[in-house]
């Protein structure tokens, strides 16, 4: 009777160990192939969340076998290594394969070709309509492109793909550079778009540094190497810029030139229009949005316009638009219901506080502020857009953006939320913690519930809510805050605030803040 009641129980146990893995074939859906990070930075987690524990980190451009999927997350393996990470910070490799020898031709003008495959990220150049672009992979609504020698994304909406004409593949050596030489014919000028670029004896950012030249300036291309452009500075004097700070075009410099910045447009009523280029000089006129009015001349970051009785007057570059409306960034007439826990419809800016020649405070270590704000912001924009957020960046890489001007992308946003994103420093090095600042009475609510949700995430001391007079929130007219994410002054706390799973927890402690912010308007 024992032995019998024995085999018995041990049958009971097989069966249980047989439906475990059962079980787990149902929750996680088996998957196979590689695939390749496209996001700067990539958390590599212990499960699949964002609430999981961070286990590593990869970089844009690495490649990883992925093992298993479950919703919008892969377990993959990387040299051994297992772990979870993001599927919208990747690109399949097996999708790139079907792609290759496609055209996208653009259907708009002025379509943007972005850095990655989000409407956040970075403008590269734009295509006119009828123009064509290599297909590198395609990646779910967004399509992998070479154009004129710049790979970035397009949106699947703004183009038509064809099939090239099958022709012998070129298997001498000769081929590769005809190719080139043929995708840099079509190349006739650079703009520069930001406001003071280095350009440089050779492709690299450590080499030497021949001259700075401004935004507007038009140059003619010599060549191209990777995302580098040689410019023509002079008769008997080139030089190097990255094809990500200005515009390639294929028409001559002249003609960029005659077109260049010939009229701008009012953003906000009430446009203080000004006798000479600085805010302390006589109001000359007011003008509403929407009011265009014809560029006739620059000097730094004020536009000279010409009035409608023929007189001239000055305007700031941060209350104007310069540029054509793009399609692709138009949002949806009818916005998608929003649901708790998401983000839907809902516009989040973000500001990486200083950058460029503003370095902001210097820690201890000789850390700079401006980078770790950055890098932050970065992750944070990660979590906001996986939950339906449209995130604009008020900048997207090392360079100087005027306070007036960040609060006017807010404004230009109709921002549900701008967050300025600082590190701390004073002269008692004692002194540490975290702090959220807010300026009106519309904006204390938001900092509330973001301070709540770095104390559940931060071991670091939290300092509270408190009221804060900066301009990036003083100005603003939106519900907007100024958080302080730790002290580089102390020497402990600035060997933390350096590391990637403290930013990691930061963003994710203001995601959670923001999410638990717009539940709670759902349920008034």
């Amino acid at each position: 009777m024992k032995r019998k009641g024995f085999i018995v129980l041990i049958l009971f146990f097989l069966f249980i160990a047989g439906s475990i893995p059962l079980l787990d074939k149902d929750h996680v859906s088996a998957d196979s192939g590689t695939v390749e990070i496209s996001g700067t930075t990539v958390n590599v987690r212990s499960g699949p969340g964002l609430s999981y524990s961070v286990t590593g980190d990869l970089e844009q451009g690495q490649t990883a076998s992925v093992i298993s999927k479950q919703g919008d997350w892969l377990e993959i393996r990387v040299d051994g290594q297992e772990g979870w990470i993001a599927s919208w910070l990747t690109t399949n490799s097996g999708e790139e394969q079907q792609a290759s020898g496609q055209t996208a031709i653009s259907s708009v003008n002025g379509l943007n070709v972005r850095a990655q495959a989000d409407l956040s990220a970075a403008v590269l150049t734009k295509m006119k309509a009828g123009d064509e672009a290599n297909v590198i992979s395609t990646t779910g609504e967004w399509v992998e492109i070479d154009f004129r020698n710049t790979r970035g994304f397009v949106s699947t909406q703004y183009i038509s793909l064809t099939d090239k004409t099958s022709t012998p593949k070129q298997t001498d050596d000769k081929a590769e550079p005809e190719q080139k030489k043929d995708a840099i014919s079509k190349v006739s000028s650079f703009e520069i778009a930001v406001s003071a670029l280095n350009v440089r004896s050779k492709p690299d950012l450590s080499s030497k540094i021949q001259q700075t030249v401004s935004k507007g300036q038009v140059f003619p291309v010599v060549s191209m190497a990777g995302n580098w452009v040689e410019i023509k500075l002079a008769e008997d004097k080139n030089g190097w810029v990255y094809a990500f700070h200005g515009q390639l075009s294929d028409k001559a410099v002249e003609t960029v030139a005659s077109n260049e910045e010939e009229s701008i447009t009012i953003l906000t009523n009430g446009t203080n229009l000004r006798t000479e280029a600085t805010t302390a000089s006589e109001v000359a006129s007011r003008a509403d949005a929407g009011t265009q009015l014809a560029v006739i001349g620059k000097q730094g970051e004020w536009y000279q316009v010409s009035l409608p009785d023929g007189k001239a007057a000055f305007v700031a570059e941060w209350v104007v638009s310069s540029e054509e409306t793009i399609v692709e960034d138009e949002q949806p007439e009818v916005p998608e219901q929003r649901k708790k826990g998401t983000l839907n419809g809902v516009t989040i800016v973000l500001d990486p506080g200083h950058g460029g020649n503003d370095g902001g405070t210097v820690g201890v270590r000789k850390t700079e502020e401006k980078d770790l704000t950055l890098k932050t912001a970065e992750i944070l924009s990660h979590h906001l857009n996986a939950a339906g957020a449209e995130v604009v960046m008020t900048r997207q890489s090392d360079t100087y953006v005027d306070l007036r001007k960040r609060v006017a992308s807010s404004h230009q946003a109709g921002a549900d939320a701008f967050i300025s994103i600082h590190y701390d420093s004073t002269d008692d090095s004692t002194v540490s913690g975290f702090t959220s600042y807010y300026q009106h009475d519309y904006q204390k609510e938001l900092a509330e519930y973001l301070n709540s949700g770095l104390s559940d995430k931060l071991t670091l001391h939290d300092r509270g809510v408190q009221h804060g007079n900066y301009l990036v929130l003083r100005e603003n007219r939106q519900p907007a805050i100024l958080v302080e994410l730790g002290f580089l002054s102390n020497f402990n706390e600035e060997r933390v605030l350096t590391t990637n799973q403290f930013r990691e927890q930061a963003a994710l402690g203001l995601y959670n803040g923001l999410i638990n912010y717009f539940d709670a308007q759902l349920s008034e």
